[in-house]
């Protein structure tokens, strides 16, 4: 017998999602108290605490485990419906939340999204989150899948490699000019020039240009005595991949952009590629739940294929610099 009732799963998932126990019942179309009740019964099943009585609620560590649960049942019950043809002349879609970082949004994953079957119906939620990070959504349940730079699944889900997204080190003439003197005289990158010129971050999460400078500087240390990384020069956030771009095409820093992006306005003229020899390699993956779904099979396919089109693949990628 399952230790969970389908009741309880639910009840609580919708807690969570509306935050609540007031708007949960709302949305359950059932009174507050029966929504305590069921709250009650399943941390007595899991005898454990699931619910940060917070505003609003949070689940606990145990509780991410239980709505993880939650919201795959949600998933095994939608599918069924549709194998069965309860879903025709549904005016809903099924909502499918995806984790997905800034720059393969930009640069490939909702060519992914435009690729996927005629009458797939499902609407996708994409919540943005860096690369890093973005496993924690999984593991809380808040997302079905997610591009990540994490090899390692998080529990629940299998992991799969999409490819490679290389980066690049590039700045605008003018700035290269007034901040980089020395690049393009054929003088190896100056780390210290880099370290003191502004740079652009995506926001406080984005690490990849202190981890190129880094590489940098321990390269130059190997060759030769030099001072330790000085405090770094001034940092511009923009946290929108398209103006992220734009900044740096206006000078207002340098920045590691993806490939893909970066070479066309490299090849015009319009931006200089800062160390040609030092690309940087962002392995990814996509993580899914587990559970056996039609739905997240079909999607999880196309995202693999389209992945496949503009990443780079194992044969071709080099080792990310640190």
């Amino acid at each position: 017998m399952s230790r969970f009732s389908s009741e309880q799963l639910r009840t609580f998932a919708a807690v969570v999602s509306e935050g609540t126990l007031e708007a949960a019942a709302r949305h359950l179309h059932v009174t507050a108290s029966a929504v305590s009740q069921r709250l009650k019964s399943l941390e007595d099943s899991a005898g454990q605490v699931l619910l940060r009585r917070s505003n609003p609620v949070e689940a606990t560590a145990a509780g991410e485990v239980v709505l993880r649960l939650a919201r795959q049942m949600a998933q095994l019950e939608e599918d069924a419906a549709r194998e069965l043809g309860l879903t025709a002349g549904s005016p809903e879609h099924h909502s499918m939340p995806i984790a997905i970082n800034a720059d393969s949004l930009a640069v490939w994953f909702l060519r992914a999204l435009a690729r996927m079957p005629a009458g797939l119906d499902v609407a996708f939620d994409l919540r943005r989150d860096d690369e890093q990070h973005s496993a924690g959504l999984l593991r809380s349940g808040d997302v079905m899948a997610a591009v990540t730079a994490t090899p390692e699944a998080v529990q629940g889900c299998r992991v799969e490699p999409l490819g490679t997204m290389r980066y690049r080190a590039v700045g605008a003439p003018d700035f290269v000019e007034q901040w980089l003197p020395d690049v393009g005289d054929g003088s190896p990158l100056d780390p210290q020039q880099l370290n003191a010129a502004p740079a652009v971050d995506f926001d406080r999460k984005d690490t990849y240009q202190d981890v190129f400078l880094d590489g940098l500087f321990r390269k130059s240390r190997s060759r030769a005595a030099r001072p330790a990384r000085p405090a770094r020069g001034p940092r511009h956030y923009v946290p929108a991949s398209q103006d992220f771009f734009d900044a740096v095409r206006l000078g207002l820093g340098w920045a590691l952009v993806p490939e893909i992006q970066c070479l066309p306005e490299v090849d015009a003229g319009r931006l200089v590629e800062l160390a040609p020899e030092r690309p940087f390699d962002v392995p990814l993956y996509w993580q899914r739940w587990r559970t056996s779904s039609p739905l997240l099979d079909t999607v999880s396919q196309v995202v693999r294929a389209t992945a496949a089109d503009y990443l780079l693949g194992p044969e071709a990628a080099g080792p990310r610099r640190r």
